[in-house]
């Protein structure tokens, strides 16, 4: 194959035309995954995937490129900021009336994005090395994503196992552009974590077992997204009001104080996503959690797993009459929901229960001072 374009010249117009169409950055890596393959097979012995049967399904593919498209020599890699704009992370996670959905989800499904993007990316370079073969991708195959991106350049993996960079943190999407040509690389940046272990001591539900490992079993993203069927009882109370997704491991990470906000439009919080109340989610017919979730990466875990999600939630909420009425109206829908509904009206009549008891003990403290004062028992 023959090049127009000195290599090394072509490298800085494809990050140069990568910025162009939004990406923050761009970098370029060989395939070479092997030191990745005895980690990845060691996850998948101890069952961290949990249900996601096409982790083991596709083996050591994950690491290696060049079987999904062969000929492949390089990998471009980028990344696109997606943080919107007033977050809102500390008044919903503090408020248990509220539904927490994890940030990246609050706008426009990213896959199609990125992956369009990519595809741009990838017919401007075929229009200087016309026989140039590419394949984009945006988690849609089989591949380390992250272990491509810190050999790329683009940063190094936390010990939360996510992408952190040390002038943008790791609120970005990731997505590849595999590619026949021979590009020069760029270096990858040292693990910059040193001792801190913020995100280990964070994870609500302890996900995190050591250092770079997460068991996707006790991980609330995976509970609230990638599980089909009962969310595990012992987890339950310990998701609070996070109904799709978790941030908190990135929200206590140090390196999130240099995050980017996005300028993407199609990132930007959707009105009845952002804030929402439990109760007027938990009230949606799937007429209506079809029509505002359209576009939206949460609609791929259906009706059912929404309603399941927002059980759990309420069922960790102070207690409310309107609560408990909206829960028990839900029965009978399906046998899984079930199970979740059933669970939160029991959380909500010990609630119930304590609030009587801590009402009681108020009555009897309040007639203990009055009696001690000398002063009418109905004082």
């Amino acid at each position: 194959m023959s090049y127009p374009l000195d290599l090394n010249q072509l490298a800085q117009h494809i990050k140069q035309w990568g910025q162009s169409l939004g990406f923050q950055q761009v970098g370029i890596c060989d395939t070479d995954l092997s030191a990745e393959e005895p980690r990845l097979q060691e996850w998948l012995d101890k069952q961290y995937h949990g249900e996601m049967a096409w982790m083991a399904r596709h083996g050591m593919m994950r690491a290696r490129p060049h079987e999904l498209l062969p000929g492949t020599l390089r990998v471009i890699s980028v990344r696109m900021n997606y943080l919107p704009a007033k977050a809102a992370f500390a008044s919903t996670l503090k408020n248990p009336r509220l539904g927490y959905i994890s940030r990246y989800a609050l706008g426009r499904d990213y896959h199609k994005l990125l992956r369009n993007r990519l595809k741009k990316l990838g017919e401007m370079i075929q229009e200087h090395c016309t026989d140039t073969n590419f394949r984009p991708f945006v988690d849609s195959a089989p591949l380390l994503e992250r272990p491509l991106a810190a050999k790329a350049g683009l940063g190094w993996v936390g010990k939360h196992s996510l992408l952190l960079n040390r002038d943008a943190g790791s609120w970005f999407f990731l997505g590849e552009l595999l590619i026949d040509l021979p590009l020069p690389v760029d270096s990858p940046q040292g693990e910059q974590c040193g001792r801190c272990v913020a995100c280990m001591t964070t994870c609500p539900t302890g996900a995190i077992v050591e250092p770079y490992v997460v068991d996707a079993r006790r991980c609330i993203s995976y509970l609230t997204i990638e599980l089909d069927g009962a969310i595990p009882e012992e987890f339950r109370p310990l998701m609070g009001n996070r109904i799709y997704g978790c941030d908190d491991c990135q929200m206590i990470c140090p390196w999130n104080r240099f995050s980017q906000l996005t300028d993407e439009e199609d990132f930007s919080p959707r009105r009845q996503l952002h804030t929402p109340e439990l109760l007027t989610l938990f009230a949606w017919d799937e007429a209506t959690f079809l029509k505002v979730t359209e576009g939206s990466a949460i609609r791929r875990i259906g009706y059912a797993r929404w309603l399941r999600n927002i059980s759990v939630a309420l069922g960790n909420a102070p207690y409310e009459e309107q609560i408990f009425v909206a829960l028990r109206a839900r029965l009978g829908i399906s046998a899984m929901l079930d199970e979740h509904i059933i669970w939160a009206m029991e959380q909500q009549k010990i609630k119930r229960a304590a609030q009587g008891i801590e009402v009681l003990n108020s009555q009897q403290n309040r007639l203990v001072r009055a009696v001690e004062k000398g002063l009418p028992r109905d004082a």
